[in-house]
This record gives structure tokens, C-alpha cells and sequence, in this order.
């Protein structure tokens, strides 16, 4: 069993605007906010949905990764591309879950003399999202309800019945 020590964290703020639809905000004034949403029939599709973003998060820490080590031998990237799969599967239930996800990285190496095979051995370990998916990253969730008085309720606007 491997042990865990803090390293350090973030937040974030996800915000519903109407339907399916929720902006992500970032706890970094440069990062856009991101809008998320369903595809239809239950959204409206207005942004890239949550399994998209779980296999974007896979492939382009992937790629940082494979750029970071390659860089650290000194072997020049002249450009990476991934392409990124993900299996979208029915548990025993029904319910609609990620089974897998493919990543094919592309690099394309400058002119060397230097092997990439170490960097190939070793930079999928040096993942964060990857190796914590594979891990199965542990999830915590609460739920606090607000309650809202009539003069704040915009279905009702304060009106009661």
C-alpha cells in the first residue's frame, strides 16, 4: 500500500447557470472560466461535458508529461499531438459510466542523438490525473442545502400562494 502525503491542493467553484449547464470558475485570475454542459436530450451541449473533460484532463497530462521528461534528457520536441479516446459503458444499473480511455501521443522529435526510451518508461508515472485515475482517486461529497425565502425565490418573485 502506498502512502499519501500533502502536497499542496486547489479549489474551485462550479456555478449552475440554467438546465445542465454549469460555469467552472478557477482559483487563478489568468484561468477562463469554463462552461460545461450536457449533450441533449439532457443539456443543451453548450460546452464540452464532464467525460469530455475527464479525457482531456488524461491526454493533455499525458502530454506534459511525455514533454517535461523528454525535455529533462535534452531531447528537443519539435511538436506533440495527442489523440484521445474514452468507452462510454453501462454499469449493472444502467447508469452511464467512463470503461476506459485511450491515449496515442504523437511527438515529434528535432534531430538527436538521444534516446527517448527512458523518458518512455517513465513519464505515465509522473502523470498526476492518469496515475490518479488508475488508482481510483477517492471522492468526498456533502450536501448543504440553502433555503431561500419567498422575497428571494425567482420562480415565485415573493409572491405566495
Amino acid at each position: 500500500m502506498t502512502t499519501s502525503k500533502a502536497a499542496g491542493g486547489f479549489d474551485l467553484v462550479i456555478e449552475h447557470q440554467s438546465g445542465y449547464e454549469f460555469r467552472v470558475v478557477f482559483d487563478k485570475p489568468t484561468h477562463a472560466p469554463l462552461r460545461v454542459d450536457e449533450p441533449p436530450p439532457l443539456g443543451s451541449d453548450q460546452g464540452p461535458n464532464p467525460a469530455r473533460l475527464l479525457a482531456a484532463a488524461i491526454g493533455s497530462c499525458l502530454s506534459a508529461s511525455l514533454a517535461f521528461c523528454l525535455n529533462r534528457a535534452e531531447i528537443p520536441l519539435a511538436g506533440l499531438s495527442a489523440n484521445v479516446h474514452a468507452d462510454l459503458v453501462r454499469n449493472d444499473r444502467g447508469r452511464l459510466r467512463v470503461g476506459g480511455v485511450s491515449v496515442e501521443l504523437h511527438p515529434k522529435l528535432a534531430a538527436t542523438t538521444r534516446d527517448p526510451a527512458t523518458c518512455l518508461e517513465r513519464f505515465e508515472d509522473f502523470c498526476v490525473v492518469t496515475e490518479s485515475v488508475r488508482a481510483g482517486v477517492p471522492v468526498q461529497v456533502s450536501v448543504e442545502f440553502e433555503s431561500m425565502t419567498p422575497s428571494d425565490d425567482p420562480v415565485t418573485d415573493g409572491n405566495t400562494l
